[in-house]
């Protein structure tokens, strides 16, 4: 008899982050790589304060991203190396369980990343990132990328050079979504509202439903292959 769904996601969610409790690896590694990141930035862009000012939103997204990516390709990695995943997949529960319950914990160890960011970013850059408005643009497209992300991570595990490979999969296919976020950040902080044509946090909700619902067909195709 199968294992109620969301018992089974809860469980994952659960082993994921009582494992990182123990071992602090993911955001460890994840948290190191951002902070170097933001400060290279802030180097590099010190002496032109006006694009120093246009660039911080570009700045947050492409450190989100690309910590995230070091993350889902080590999280699903351990699973790989440990066995978890063909125990997962030989257990008697639905396939898109493992998938929200591998999505949830990706998501939570993003999003701890990027509210360590924000405090630190509005401390280089003297501009204030905790808002209200920003913290909410954080989580949704946080929640595309997790999404996608734990989609091709799965796929990619299996091949040797997953390290390289998931961000050239990936970066393609979330590039609406990094234009949405970058966009509606960037009219967030300098205090212009949308054109009245184009609504970015709109179009955010909207592919974070697309990728949901994609990632959600594909995902029983994905591993079984």
């Amino acid at each position: 008899m199968k294992t109620p769904f969301l018992r089974t996601v809860l469980s994952i969610v659960q082993k994921d982050l009582r494992g990182e409790l123990r071992s602090r690896e993911l955001v460890g590694s994840m948290g190191l790589f951002a902070l170097l990141s933001i400060l290279v930035f802030s180097f590099a862009l010190e002496l032109d304060r006006v694009a120093r000012e246009e660039a911080i939103s570009g700045v947050l997204w492409v450190t989100v991203i690309y910590a995230s990516t070091i993350g889902l390709n080590r999280s699903m990695a351990m699973e790989r190396e440990h066995g978890n995943l063909d125990g997962m997949l030989m257990a008697p529960i639905d396939r898109t369980a493992i998938f929200f319950g591998k999505l949830v914990g990706n998501l939570v160890f993003t999003l701890v990343v990027g509210f360590i960011l924000l405090p630190v970013m509005t401390a280089l850059y003297n501009k204030s990132l905790l808002d209200p408005i920003v913290i909410s643009l954080l989580g949704l497209g946080t929640l595309g990328f997790a999404t996608v992300g734990t989609l091709l991570a799965t796929m990619t595990v299996q091949t040797r050079a997953r390290e390289s490979l998931l961000p050239i999969v990936m970066l393609p296919i979330t590039l609406p979504m990094m234009l949405a976020a970058v966009r509606a950040t960037t009219a967030t902080l300098s205090g212009t509202p949308d054109d009245g044509s184009i609504s970015w946090p709109a179009i955010l909700v909207v592919l974070d439903v697309i990728y949901l619902v994609a990632s959600f067909l594909l995902f029983e195709y994905v591993v079984e292959e």
